[in-house]
């Protein structure tokens, strides 16, 4: 399924043809008649998009933005309205929001501002729990694993990081050994790739071979 579409908006009639528009493309979709329906509904996440109107009664829809982000919520939000405001889609887009749709919009339109809205959550999860997985291996390495790891991702030698750890050569290359059938890698340069996606790398000296 390519996800769940959440409409937030007071216009009952407005609501209706949304929910059989994408139900005919292929969505499923939640229908809200207000900011608070969703809040209190709480919506999973994982996967589609809230397709919200700007100004409704009660919670208006950038306050909708707001709580959700305050809720730690990462769905995109594709704001919908009859009366453009630049300060209004400024605001919307500054705080995070997809694409801001201007009523009455098109089919094609909508349904492409959508997919583009799903697709780019669905490749942010994809990249979040690449980055969790590595994470997790990261933190399997005992304590000393961890600092011939950030030695040797910085270029050095097994010579100069058995030097600055008060070691010898072949403890360290037995540490880096392990270091890699943790971390699932082939090469010290796998390793620096996952030091720089996690924000580990420090800054290097210049580079030497790793022997």
């Amino acid at each position: 399924m390519p996800g769940i579409v959440h409409v937030v908006d007071d216009d009952a009639s407005y609501l209706s043809a949304i929910q059989q528009l994408l139900e005919a493309s292929g969505y499923r979709v939640a229908t809200y008649a207000s900011a608070q329906q969703l809040l209190d509904r709480q919506p999973d996440d994982s996967k589609g998009c809230i397709l919200l109107d700007v100004r409704m009664p009660g919670i208006s829809g950038l306050e909708l933005q707001s709580r959700l982000t305050e809720r730690g919520s990462k769905l995109p939000i594709i704001f919908l309205t009859a009366y453009p405001d630049v300060s209004i889609t400024v605001k919307a887009i500054k705080a995070g929001a997809d694409d801001f749709l201007i009523k009455p919009v098109g089919s094609e339109d909508l349904l492409s501002a959508i997919s583009r809205a799903i697709t780019r959550h669905r490749n942010v999860r994809a990249l979040d729990g690449e980055l969790e997985a590595l994470r997790s291996r990261l933190s399997t390495l005992t304590s000393r694993q961890r600092q011939v790891f950030e030695i040797i991702v910085q270029g050095k030698t097994n010579k100069l990081a058995a030097r600055e750890l008060g070691s010898t050569e072949r403890t360290v290359k037995a540490h880096r050994s392990a270091i890699m059938d943790k971390l699932q890698v082939q090469s010290v340069v796998d390793l620096v790739r996952i030091a720089e996606r996690l924000g580990v790398l420090g800054d290097k000296d210049e580079p030497n071979a790793i022997g």
